[in-house]
């Protein structure tokens, strides 16, 4: 008879990679010291998407990172987009980090806080008085009764496990076991919930002036999993403003905004300032930025029409908006308007760049033989639009590493006790809260002992 050994031997091989993993690849991969390192580059590279605006066009990156001088002596504009960090979060690398330290701390979870878990939920009583020479506490009477002990171990909320044969065993504080699970637990989800997020969230960015109804279509950043830009709702600039200073500094710039669905009707509504977006559907909208989208002028008597407004370039002086109206109907002459704010204050200079004259809104000057009138300064509110949908199980994983932190403060506590012959010996132990156990335990041993000394037990 012919034996086939093709599957055992299969199974062999197959067995191969898996022993050569456990012995070689996981010690590596629980490594606390390699779960500390990726921390902090994971930490550093999301510092670096902070400081290094995320999202730009190539024109922004050229002129604010140029390469002479190169920013620290190496960053430029060529190593940002080569590397990346112009849209840190998204990068294939970024997300491998979070995958290797998810993938780590699970890992760790499962070879060394469960199996330290299990450990702890079993016990086993000493039933020799050379055991109680190991414990870090521990001390011998002459008298007292397990029957003694019981009551006073039970008013500290220990858990009590009690032979007949005059062994007993008491704990207290499992709890603070599981909590550093419970934080794997946390920082995982927040890692699951930072890559669920980068692969379908979406960052855009418009311009809109006040009055104005638009749809998001400027997307600036998007995952690969991104989900379409809703097209069932529409959001309204009703109006948009800023507050001054007294001394003329912009305090601070609102917009009105309603939601419109695709009949027009508003189904939602909110003013928003600095660091109060407006939420719906799972979409932000931030106030970022402001702008002169236009200016309302009328000619002598003609009806008021409206001009868009253009930021110039000043070379890092300030921003300021001008446009051009002709003032004769062949467009052979015309003025200059600038505006540097929306306080009403408008510029108007010659063809040969003289200034003319200063009004304000409302008011009208002579120029060119006519009568020239500002009626209005029309803002536009700048928005940073983000969809993220792994917000909701940040947040979740957030709750969940702030209740194992809790837990993790309770001290695991242990105590052993051992009636022989007239002899009781009582000892314990902690993993945490040293002090504060060996006070409780001379609290109890003080109890028991009251008309007779403790006998300490030689180390």
């Amino acid at each position: 008879m012919t034996i086939d050994n093709s599957a055992s031997t299969a199974s062999s091989w197959w067995s191969i990679p898996g022993k050569y993993l456990r012995r070689e690849f996981l010690p590596v991969l629980t490594d606390l010291r390699l779960a500390i390192a990726l921390l902090l580059i994971i930490a550093l590279f999301s510092v670096t998407g902070t400081v290094i605006e995320q999202g730009q066009s190539p024109a922004y990156y050229q002129a604010n990172y140029p390469e002479h001088p190169a920013l620290f002596g190496f960053l430029t504009w060529k190593v940002i987009q080569v590397v990346g960090l112009d849209h840190v979060y998204r990068t294939w690398w970024f997300l491998a980090l979070l995958v290797l330290f998810g993938t780590s701390l699970t890992a760790c979870t499962f070879t060394r806080q469960l199996p330290a878990l299990k450990t702890a939920r079993r016990w086993k009583y000493y039933e020799e008085p050379r055991q109680f020479q190991k414990l870090a506490l521990s001390a011998e009477l002459e008298i007292g009764s397990l029957e003694s002990l019981t009551p006073l171990l039970q008013n500290r909320r220990y858990k009590i496990f009690q032979e007949k044969n005059g062994i007993l065993y008491a704990r207290k504080g499992l709890v603070g076991r599981i909590g550093p699970i419970i934080v794997h637990i946390g920082i995982v989800t927040i890692l699951l919930g930072g890559i669920w997020g980068a692969m379908t969230g979406f960052i855009a960015q418009e311009m809109i002036a006040s009055g104005d109804t638009f749809q998001i279509n400027n997307i600036i950043d998007a995952g690969p999993l991104a989900t379409p830009v809703p097209k069932d709702w529409s959001v309204r600039v009703n109006r948009f403003w800023i507050d001054y200073t007294p001394k003329g500094g912009i305090d601070q710039f609102y917009s009105d905004m309603s939601v419109l669905n695709n009949q027009g009707q508003e189904v939602d509504h909110k003013k928003i300032f600095v660091n109060q977006p407006l939420r719906y559907h799972g979409i932000t909208f931030y106030q970022t930025d402001w702008g002169i989208s236009s200016v309302r002028v009328r000619l002598n008597k003609s009806p008021v029409f409206q001009l868009p407004m253009a930021s110039l370039n000043t070379n890092g002086k300030g921003r300021i908006w001008g446009t051009w109206i002709p003032t004769k109907p062949d467009l052979s002459q015309g003025v200059s308007l600038l505006a540097k704010d929306l306080q009403g204050m408008v510029l108007i200079y010659d063809s040969q760049g003289k200034l003319v004259d200063t009004v304000r809104t409302g008011m009208s000057t002579q120029v060119n033989g006519v009568t020239l009138k500002i009626v209005d300064l029309i803002g536009s509110t700048g928005l940073q639009i983000k969809a993220d949908p792994g917000i909701p199980i940040v947040y979740v994983g957030f709750a969940v590493l702030m209740l194992g932190t809790v837990m993790s403060y309770f001290s695991h506590s242990q105590i052993w006790a051992l009636k022989t012959g007239d002899r009781l010996y009582v000892g314990g132990k902690t993993n945490r809260a040293q002090v504060a156990f060996e006070r409780e335990v001379l609290e109890i041993l003080d109890s028991l002992s009251s008309d007779s000394p403790a006998i300490p037990v030689a180390k």
